[in-house]
Order: C-alpha cells, then structure tokens, then sequence
C-alpha cells in the first residue's frame, strides 16, 4: 500500500514537486509532474522501480511521511573500459569570447588554436564549441545562414580543420554545435520557402492561417518575449519561431528536412568533429493540431517570462524520440563519436532523451544542479539521489554547473561557495561540463544598455545573457590578453580582469585557477573519481553532504560543507583517512573521521586508508 502525508488530486497538480513516502518494506520518493501521461514513483532501498499512475486519480494516504534511505548506493559501471567522453571533462567555448586572433574585437577560431596549450595544462579533455557557422548575429549564431561551413568572423573551413588537428595531436576532442529546430529567415531555405505557398521549400517550415480574427493561428509564445508566430505579408500566412521572429522553426514532421539535417550531420563528423551537441532537441515536433498552451495559474509577476504558459503543445512532443533515435543512428554509423542534448526539462521527461534501451543521446544534459533555487546539502543531496536513482539501467550520468544561457557560478554562489561547488562537478559519478572563465572566478559583467548584444534581454530588461558571455580573462594588459589594446571588444570586460586572470592566477598556489587544475588532475588519475561507484554517507551534519567514491581497493571520501559555519563530520565507521585535497588548499595528511572539522564553506577529498565494509 503506498502511503502520502496527504491526499493529492493527481489531475489538480500544476507544479512538479517531490513526495516521500514508504510502502511496508521499501521507502520511495515520487515525482508529480503536470500534463505528461505518467507520474513515477522510484523506490530508492533496493533497485530503482517506477510505478505509473493514472491522471485524475488519487493517492489515498494511509500513513505519514518518511524519509529516504540513509545510504544510497550507485554501483560502478559493469565494463572497465570507459569511452573517451565518460572519462572524459567538457569544456564549453563560447568562441566570440574566447580569444581574439585578427584584432576585430570578437573571439575566432585561430584563437582558440593558439590557446590550446592553456586547456591542455588545464587538464580538460573534450572542446565544446558555440556555434561557429555563417550567421546574421541576432542570436550569437544560433540563428544559421549556412550550416556546412565557417563564418568569416570566426575564420574559414581550412583554419577550423586545423583546429582540428591541433586539437586531436594534443588527445584534446572537439564537438560543434548542432541548431536543428531553427535557421536564420535569411538562409536560403526559408528566403525560398516564403517566395510561395508553393515554392519547394514551403512545407520545410512550419506555416498556418490566421485564426478567424486574422490574429495568431494559437495562443504560443516565444521563449523571448511575445507571439511565438509572425505574419508573412507576401503569403498570407504565420511561420512559428519560438525564439527571435527572424529565426523560423523547421518542419521536422517532413521527411527531406530530416534527410537534409542528417546530411548536415554527416557533413561535420566526416570532416572529423568527435560529437555534436545538439541544441533544443525537445521544441523539434510540436502538437500536430496547434492546440492551444495551457496558462500557469502559479504564474506570477518576476517569474520567468516563459513560464507564463505550460507548454503542453509547443514542445516535448512524444513523436521527438523518433528524431533522437534517428540522429543518434547517424552517430553511431561513425566511430567513437557522442550524441549529446541540451534539455532543460523535469527529470523523467529528461531521461527519456536516453531513449528506449538506451537509443537516444548518449547524454541529455542535466542542469538540475544550475537550477537548484537553494543551494544547501540537503537540496544537493536530493537532486543528486533522486538523479542516480532515476537513470536508466546501463545510462550514464553528467553534471553541469555553468553555461552561456546562465549566470556565472560566483555570481549565483559567491567564492568559497563556488569553490565547493568545483570539487561537487569534479567528484560525482558521470561527465562534468565547464564554462570558460569558470576556472578563474570569472563573474558576471553589467552590460550598458547601448552594448546589450542579446535578444533576450532586449525584449526582457534583467534576463539578458550577456553579462555570462564576456571575454575571457587571460592577463592583466589592456582587454586583458582576449584582444589588441587599441580594440573595442564586442562586450566588456570584468572591472577586476587587471587582477583576475589566467596569468596571475597560474602564479597563485590557492587560486580558482590553481583549485580547479588541483581537482581536474586527482580526477584524471584516480580511477574512484572517473569510473567508482557512488554511494551517499550519513555526516552527523545537515549542512553538510558526505559520499564515497570506490572503485576495487580505491576508497575516496567526498566531504562538502554547504554552510558558512564550521561544521564536523562523523563518520567512524568508514575507517581510517588521509586528506588528499582542500577547496582551501592549504592542507592534507592524516584526519580523523570520527570528528573532521570543516571550515566554512569547505570541501575535502579523503583517501580511506583502512576501510571498513560499510
């Protein structure tokens, strides 16, 4: 019998939200979440299960609420031999900001060849980069002209096939951007396209009739701001964009779209990129009847502005795994080559982008940690769990802490906290994600008004993405490194990039810099931290979250104080340690784990020496 604090009307619930519970024998966490077909219940004491229930039924209670097992263990992948992008860190490049090679102000691919010596003595792996293709700008490049080739303000084919190969002769691996759901309205596609209603390219985007009042065919709206459709004055009819109106969404319903972005596809992995990310997987098929988006009735003012509708119809169609599976078949006719999917989505609607027996991507993307509304053990610890629990058998897990669509991790957590924040990235079970600058500190830059380069914040004062976005800070000259001193930089840079860089940082034991190097070379070297088990322990502290990492005879204890107070861990029965590392860096040897005092805001990684069986 399962059994809730409170009766909960399944079909009222217009929010997703967690509920602990527990049956005669098992405890359990369930996850409602509104207008999908199924709510999961994942028990947590032995393996994972789901149990699915109706809509419009009820959970009668019969008992009250519990908590979740104490220990949760994640066991070890069955194969020893990991592929390059498990083992392996992500780097993300925003490259208009990353460096500046021909002194125009804006970031290139010549400027990245010329810094990748840097993110090898960095010790990440894997090169992400923004897109880079042919492009308006009214979107930072993610509204296409071209997808086959290089825009000039970045370079050309020949420069970024030499990237490749500087990349690939360092073992550093390299993914583009890959944007499906939209182009630019000036790619050829769509300039052809709205030449008719019965020009060849027509049925390539998605088109409709006014509604009878002339006004937008349904109520959907762009994620910046206003209708999501726009009138055509020449043809008579709306196209969809649920971004900026100058980038119309494609018809992934038609058979030749699929066919000519497969060919994209093929196009970059022949040329020898190791993986593509693909951009807003989940808006590529939308309600086949243009039903309208339900409102939010939770909706209020100072939420996000796209969050006023639940967007049932516009998004997350069921048929959109038919396009990941056939993506992700693309991929796999190519050697050692990653499929991977931005997805900001609820977790099991996120997990399904794994797709049947896993034939989906071979990670969505999981920003559940950027997205934490608090940021304290306890919230840490439940989206940690409830993620391991909730993976697929056989899926692997990936964590992700920064991006160019949020604000810098110092400016959401402050120092010491981002700090901790690292070591957390770095030691979980599964890929991690960094954003450039992240490894200095780099915080986010006011942006004047008259500079603002984003859509976004253009049409929503306060949610722009600029001030994520600006150049990197490598030394303490004028523009600091990123471009020539006499160059006006496409944004501008931090008012400390004099004291905050690259250089000074390399020069300062117990820098950012210095942290995140320390942590990225433990994890390189330590088969617990790349490939072990994951298993949560119990500390004696709420403010604190304690796990251990194992893999063979290898024991690693990860101990994070989330708070600004000292804090002391207990755990005696796990055995003996030795701190190898400090998010304070400034100590390590032996430690007593009956009583490890931590100071305000920090995390230590301990070596178990003599460990107990647990």
């Amino acid at each position: 019998m399962l059994q809730f604090p409170q009766n909960v009307p399944i079909s009222a619930i217009e929010r997703s939200f967690l509920l602990e519970g527990h049956t005669s024998n098992s405890s359990f966490i369930v996850t409602f979440y509104e207008h999908i077909p199924f709510h999961f219940a994942f028990f947590l004491e032995h393996s994972p299960a789901i149990i699915m229930l109706k809509p419009d039924e009820s959970v009668n209670p019969e008992g009250g609420h519990t908590r979740m097992p104490h220990q949760f263990p994640v066991p070890a992948p069955r194969s020893s031999t990991l592929l390059w992008w498990q083992r392996g860190v992500l780097y993300h490049i925003y490259p208009r900001s990353f460096q500046d090679s021909n002194g125009d102000g804006v970031g290139d691919v010549q400027g990245i060849i010329t810094r990748l010596d840097y993110l090898s003595w960095l010790g990440v792996d894997v090169l992400w980069l923004s897109p880079i293709f042919p492009s308006p700008m009214i979107d930072g490049g993610y509204d296409l002209a071209d997808y086959c080739t290089v825009d000039p303000l970045f370079g050309d084919l020949a420069t970024f096939v030499q990237l490749l190969e500087q990349a690939h002769r360092r073992g550093l691996k390299v993914l583009l951007d890959f944007v499906p759901n939209h182009t630019s309205d000036v790619h050829p596609w769509f300039m052809e396209a709205r030449a008719g209603r019965t020009s060849c390219k027509r049925e390539w985007y998605i088109w409709h009739d006014p509604a009878p009042d002339g006004g937008p065919p349904n109520n959907w709206e762009s994620y910046f701001g206003g209708p999501a459709w726009t009138f055509d004055q020449h043809t008579g009819q709306y196209y969809l964009h649920q971004f900026d109106d100058r980038m119309p969404e494609l018809n992934w319903r038609n058979p030749e779209v699929r066919t000519a972005m497969y060919g994209v596809m093929r196009f970059w992995l022949d040329l020898g990129v190791d993986g593509l990310r693909v951009d807003v997987p989940w808006l590529l098929i939308k309600d086949e009847q243009f039903r309208d988006n339900p409102i939010n009735p939770d909706w209020k003012a100072g939420d996000l502005p796209w969050t006023r509708q639940i967007r049932l119809y516009s998004e997350d169609r069921p048929e959109v795994h038919e396009v990941v599976r056939e993506m992700q078949a693309v991929i796999d006719s190519y050697a050692e080559r990653v499929l991977i999917g931005e997805t900001y989505l609820p977790l099991p609607r996120l997990l399904r982008y794994y797709g049947e027996r896993l034939q989906g991507m071979h990670f969505p993307f999981n920003f559940h940690l950027i997205l934490l509304s608090e940021w304290n053990a306890q919230a840490i610890r439940q989206a940690v769990e409830a993620y391991e629990a909730a993976l697929p058998v056989g899926a692997w897990p990936n964590w992700v802490l920064g991006n160019h669509d949020q604000p810098r991790l110092v400016s959401r957590l402050g120092w010491q906290a981002a700090r901790v924040a690292t070591m957390l990235l770095l030691t979980l079970r599964g890929t991690p994600t960094w954003y450039y600058g992240d490894e200095l500190g780099m915080q986010d830059v006011p942006i004047p008004d008259h500079l603002a380069q984003d859509p976004q914040g253009k049409r929503q004062p306060g949610f722009g993405r600029d001030p994520a976005r600006t150049p990197m800070q490598w030394d303490d000259g004028p523009n600091a490194g990123f471009c020539l001193p006499n160059v006006e930089p496409w944004l501008p840079l931090a008012a400390d990039s004099q004291k905050m860089n690259a250089a000074a940082e390399q020069e300062d034991a117990r820098s950012h810099l210095s942290l995140t190097r320390a942590l990225l070379s433990l994890r390189r070297r330590t088969p617990a931290l790349t490939s072990g088990s994951y298993h949560t322990l119990e500390s004696g502290s709420e403010c604190c979250f304690v796990y251990l990492r194992e893999q063979g005879e290898q024991h690693l204890m990860v101990a994070l104080n989330c708070s600004v107070q000292e804090q002391v861990v207990k755990v005696p029965e796990v055995g003996q340690g030795r701190l190898l590392l400090s998010t304070y860096l400034d100590r390590e040897g032996p430690v007593n784990l009956a009583a490890l005092a931590l100071r305000s805001q920090e995390g230590c990684i301990i070596e178990i020496e003599e460990f107990h069986m647990l």
